[in-house]
């Protein structure tokens, strides 16, 4: 449901003040010219990791492999960790149990009371042989891990070993702490600087790849680091010190935990992924009824997921704001005959009150969350009175109507005159803030091309 008026002004002058170099940058993509590469970080981080897996994998088979038979338990472990995968879509950790043996083998200095000796490159070794074995089913049926997640594994392992392994083959925590009640907390306080370590490294690369702010980013890794990465630590440290007492034997027994811990989090996933589905088929109603354009919810949900992002929304409200955005549209379904386009902005705000508010009805009947139905019934209301997501919907809706309706047949110049109105407009109708969030997503993701060639099609 398009938002009370596109009108609205406040002075051309005001406009071009407000318009700095996310304005700048999207007539520049929108032009076709030249726009500030991708940061090289991504890469540096996998070569990096690549080197190290190398220089591992050479050293160790030079060398020879010292205690095989711990070496080869560890390998099968992880290697069934990665078999047992749930995919490569967006769990932060989808391999937890292949992750929990290789911190386990890093942080492993005795075996049934007798001290090990392998060192850091062969941990190093042992985890990517392993983990390239356990990969290959998957990446046969097109699920196996990313670049991204197999330099996480290989770096944040191998800080693990090299904080652990020379210190304790020194016998350094022998003299500080010895090995009685105090050595598991010191096993811990390694974990803890591992898992800061991946969640650093985790958002400095979503950063660099993406231009989303650094700090959300961070903030959502070490949230997700009290679920599943919780217990990938917890795990880690509980099967080193088993085995340093009981043996190898105990790798299967303290593995099942987890595994079931990880089955139940694939059930889980398997319900939300058919919750969105659902959420999705509910939005299509609107389309398919003819009352708005084809693909206009997905553009919408993509453009405020982006901008929310942008704008340092945690998970929770990116959910909330992605299937508001998906369903905002669902009360014009009460309209007797369709709005030309969907756009609903000459009809009166008593009218588009009402669509609004039956829309949120709707969803509250579908079993969504309630604040989804808020954020629905809440469009027709003036911006400062709705919060962040509505105000976030309100404005990506706007500019998808606008930037279809401007310009001959999809010109380049129709998102450009979009957020020119919406810029006019954000005396009234639109938050000045969540506006420029969007010229900054329009900018650094090239939304701007995909909705065009979108409108061409």
């Amino acid at each position: 449901m398009a938002p009370r008026g596109h009108g609205g002004r406040t002075g051309a002058g005001c406009a071009r003040v407000a318009a700095g170099p996310a304005d700048h940058h999207a007539h520049r993509r929108a032009s076709g010219g030249p726009v500030r590469p991708p940061s090289r970080l991504p890469g540096a981080v996998v070569g990096l990791a690549g080197l190290l897996a190398c220089a591992s994998l050479v050293w160790t088979l030079w060398h020879g492999v010292t205690e095989g038979r711990a070496a080869l338990a560890f390998g099968v472990l992880i290697a069934l960790g990665e078999l047992a995968r749930w995919g490569s879509g967006g769990d932060r950790e989808p391999a937890p149990l292949g992750a929990a043996g290789a911190l386990s083998y890093a942080l492993l200095g005795e075996n049934a009371g007798h001290a090990t000796h392998h060192g850091v490159l062969q941990v190093l070794a042992v985890v990517v042989a392993a983990a390239l074995v356990g990969a290959v089913p998957n990446v046969a049926l097109g699920r196996g891990p990313t670049l991204d997640q197999m330099a996480r594994r290989v770096l944040t392992v191998g800080f693990a070993a090299a904080c652990f392994q020379p210190l304790y083959n020194a016998g350094k925590f022998g003299e500080w702490v010895g090995h009685g009640p105090y050595f598991p907390f010191v096993i811990v306080a390694l974990l803890v600087l591992t898992a800061l370590c991946d969640a650093v490294l985790a958002a400095v690369t979503a950063h660099a790849r993406t231009r989303w702010p650094f700090g959300p980013l961070l903030r959502e890794e070490l949230r997700a680091m009290l679920g599943i990465g919780s217990a990938v630590c917890a795990s880690g440290a509980v099967m080193a010190l088993a085995v340093a007492v009981a043996g190898l034997w105990a790798l299967p027994v303290f593995s099942l935990p987890l595994l079931l811990t990880q089955l139940s989090f694939r059930r889980y996933a398997a319900v939300r992924a058919t919750y969105r589905q659902t959420i999705a088929s509910l939005a299509r109603a609107t389309e398919i009824a003819g009352y708005t354009p084809q693909g206009h919810a997905h553009r919408v949900a993509g453009l405020s997921r982006a901008v929310g992002r942008d704008l340092g929304l945690c998970e929770s409200d990116l959910t909330v704001l992605e299937h508001a955005a998906l369903m905002h549209d669902i009360g014009q379904l009460s309209l007797v005959d369709p709005v030309p386009e969907g756009a609903t902005a000459a009809l009166s705000e008593a009218e588009q009150r009402r669509i609004a508010l039956l829309g949120g009805a709707v969803v509250r009947q579908t079993g969504v969350d309630a604040a989804v139905a808020v954020v629905v019934e809440r469009q027709a209301d003036p911006y400062r009175e709705q919060p962040l997501t509505a105000r976030i919907v309100r404005t990506a809706n706007a500019y998808d109507e606008m930037a279809r309706g401007e310009g001959p047949s999809g010109a380049l110049d129709g998102p450009l005159k979009a957020l020119e109105r919406l810029r006019l407009a954000t005396g009234h109708d639109y938050q000045p803030e969540v506006v420029e969030s969007l010229a900054r997503v329009l900018s650094r993701d090239g939304l701007t091309h995909g909705l065009t060639s979108r409108r061409a099609g």
